[in-house]
């Protein structure tokens, strides 16, 4: 099958000219939209320097396959397969590495960004001397399309939260669709967090100088093929990111899940020692189960929670949950520990009792972190 009639500059006419900008586009089951996208950049981005980069996440609808076909006869058109890893943000931020361009521009694959507002986006960076520009959908001459009331309330909330948490007056914090200066993401990319869909809200919160941006308005469009990536998963990374530029500064917002997750915890054991103390068992039979039980819970819980990035799945589960055992047998023998010599230093009962919890907590989390869920 030929591709080159997709391409409205010949491949030896775009690698002739110096290397302006590079359009990062992560995808998931997209192949029904790559060679239009093609097509549309090809219209407007003719006489620019330009390439592609597709970053997929392993699609089983054969997206990466069919990228490297053409990409065969068109050195302009670049993939970059990802396997065993996910997320948008930080399919972006590979991308972004993967291309020596100046200028990066990133949409989505389902075609409903604009690409007619892509090259303003490039040119207020070129230059209008922003350092990144933004396809923003509320400023005048911007729209949501055909959305329903219901998604729209909850982007404009959504929208809302990021600018309040964060501290910025950007119109769209949550696009996905913008270009950027390279310099300008590079000293971002220290501190980013690369977590879930929102990665541009992710640049400016990170960035440790305020950027200067502009706003390019652009209609919404209507998907045409492919999946939507919106669902619980989404607003609770988004959630996560919010959590990890505010809270994040001043304490990790994965020990903060793993506390949340044992606080629940107790809540468990209390409710399985009183049912089992309620048939008339003896204390200890009541309270081993109670223990058994919570950390099964807790173990479970984080497993989908606090490490969704590492989710441990099959027979990895089974030695996951026997060293979270094991981790946590030990992580009461420091509780007690630690509580029982403070106390013998007369402190407090209370601090001393406190001072155990904490203890044990983060040698929980410390070891959980390094060999049930390690990298």
């Amino acid at each position: 099958m030929r591709h080159d009639i997709l391409i409205a500059d010949s491949p030896l006419t775009i690698d002739a000219l110096p290397l302006e900008v590079a359009v990062v586009v992560p995808t998931r089951n997209e192949a029904a939209n790559v060679e239009k996208l093609i097509a549309k950049l090809s219209v407007v981005l003719a006489g620019r320097g330009w390439e592609v980069l597709f970053v997929d996440d392993d699609s089983p609808d054969g997206t990466s396959e069919l990228v490297r076909r053409i990409a065969r006869t068109s050195r302009h058109i670049r993939i970059v397969q990802r396997v065993g890893r996910r997320g948008l943000s930080s399919a972006v931020v590979e991308g972004i590495l993967a291309t020596a361009a100046p200028i990066i521009a990133v949409m989505d694959g389902d075609l409903q960004h604009s690409e007619e507002a892509l090259p303003r986006l490039i040119d207020a960076v070129t230059n209008g001397g922003a350092d990144i520009a933004v396809g923003t959908r509320y400023v005048a001459g911007g729209g949501i399309g055909d959305w329903d009331k219901d998604r729209a309330r909850m982007s404009r909330l959504a929208t809302r939260a990021g600018q309040i948490a964060l501290g910025t007056d950007v119109s769209d914090p949550m696009s996905g669709f913008f270009a950027v200066r390279r310099e300008a993401f590079e000293r971002a990319l220290p501190r980013l967090s690369a977590v879930g869909f929102k990665i541009l809200i992710d640049i400016l919160a990170s960035s440790p100088a305020p950027l200067k941006v502009a706003e390019i308005p652009y209609q919404f469009r209507t998907r045409e093929a492919g999946e939507s990536k919106l669902g619980v998963r989404v607003i609770a990374e988004y959630a996560e990111l919010i959590a990890d530029k505010t809270i994040g500064r001043f304490m990790p917002v994965r020990l903060l899940k793993f506390l949340m997750v044992g606080g629940l915890g107790v809540f468990v054991h209390l409710a399985v020692l009183r049912t089992i103390l309620g048939t008339g068992s003896a204390f200890v039979t009541a309270q081993t189960a109670a223990v058994m039980t919570a950390i099964a819970f807790n173990f479970f819980l984080n497993n989908s929670f606090t490490y969704a990035d590492r989710k441990l799945k099959g027979w990895r589960l089974i030695g996951g949950l026997a060293s979270f055992y094991a981790i946590s047998a030990l992580g009461a023998v420091a509780n007690i520990g630690i509580g029982t010599w403070m106390a013998g230093h007369d402190e407090r009962w209370w601090v001393a009792g406190v001072a155990g919890v904490v203890v044990g907590a983060i040698w929980n989390f410390a070891m959980s972190s390094a060999l049930t869920w390690r990298k």
